[in-house]
């Protein structure tokens, strides 16, 4: 397990200005979070570097045609590491996490229809050995989606 790092106002200013706007340069993110341009450079490379941040860009699925969106919950009688990380290789989804309670997997797919979600189902996800029970949660509507952890 990794250790827990504490982060400064600073850091958390940084962070929180780049899940604004990911593209933000040194030169006007320095001003924003009271650094210099170098300062602010160095802070950043370190929050990578330490794995507290990355920088990525983040797809709207619905805008690439993946408007089937659901969360299945899967129960299993094998190792549920070893589940898990077969589920992982499915390209049709994009979270899996091993849970506690109800479920011992929860796995997020996006697929453009139903009949494609169908497949993922019957054709990836039943076939593999030691699921023994899933339920198939579809979104109505999404609410809310944030990645702005450690900011307040």
């Amino acid at each position: 397990m990794t250790s827990r790092v504490e982060l400064d106002a600073t850091d958390k200013a940084i962070i929180a200005e780049l899940q604004v706007e990911g593209r933000l340069s040194y030169a006007k993110l320095a001003p924003r979070v009271g650094l210099s341009e170098a300062a602010t450079r160095q802070r950043v490379n370190k929050l990578i570097e330490r794995e507290v941040m990355e920088i990525v860009a983040v797809a709207n699925p619905t805008r690439l045609g993946l408007k089937h969106q659901t969360m299945v919950g899967i129960n299993v009688d094998a190792h549920v590491r070893d589940i898990a990380d077969e589920l992982a290789k499915i390209e049709a989804i994009d979270y899996v996490v091993v849970a506690a309670g109800r479920y011992d997997i929860l796995a997020e797919v996006f697929c453009a229809d139903a009949t494609e979600f169908l497949g993922v189902i019957n054709d990836l996800i039943r076939p593999i050995a030691g699921i023994s029970n899933l339920e198939i949660f579809t979104y109505l509507d999404l609410v809310k989606q944030t990645y702005n952890w450690g900011t307040a």
